[in-house]
């Protein structure tokens, strides 16, 4: 059993896909640890702002089998693969940590997720996992999101049933 943490983002009908994404998750895993949900702007293109949250759960799977299982969730929930990399998505599912492994792998699985560097994944994930480090820099979530420049990045937090 490992500890998985994900980050969720939508920018297409996102309470709808949010909410059905922690759906599926709850009902595959079970008990979640969810982060408020923060509304940003799309990075890397111009598009309708994301909303993001983190979830952690305890996973019968390994971080390949995990990945194939979110990138089967997407799927389900209108996921359009091929395209740009930085484009409008209805869910966009990644794990950002398991337990403390460091690795690379099919379907662009990269741990720890290079998208720690940005507030809206940074943010939730101190959220629900203050104390927990990054197995590369050794730092806790809390103490990257107190050195973050959050100026940079603003977000607003987005009240949604989850």
């Amino acid at each position: 059993m490992g500890r998985a943490y994900l980050s969720l983002g939508s920018n297409i009908d996102a309470p709808r896909w949010l909410a059905a994404a922690v759906a599926e998750l709850r009902a595959r895993f079970g008990a979640l640890d969810i982060s408020p949900v923060y509304r940003s702007a799309a990075v890397g293109f111009d598009g309708p702002d994301f909303f993001n949250l983190a979830v952690a759960l305890d996973s019968d799977l390994g971080p390949e089998a995990l990945n194939e299982w979110l990138h089967a969730l997407e799927d389900r929930h209108g996921r359009v693969r091929g395209g740009d990399r930085y484009a409008n998505r209805t869910l966009d599912v990644d794990i950002v940590l398991y337990d403390d492994l460091v690795m690379s792998g099919a379907g662009n699985l990269k741990l720890p997720r290079s998208e720690l560097r940005h507030a809206f994944v940074l943010k939730p994930m101190a959220d629900i996992a203050p104390d927990v480090r990054n197995p590369v820099t050794g730092q806790t979530m809390a103490a990257l999101w107190a050195a973050f420049p959050q100026d940079k990045e603003p977000l607003t937090a987005e009240p949604m049933p989850l």
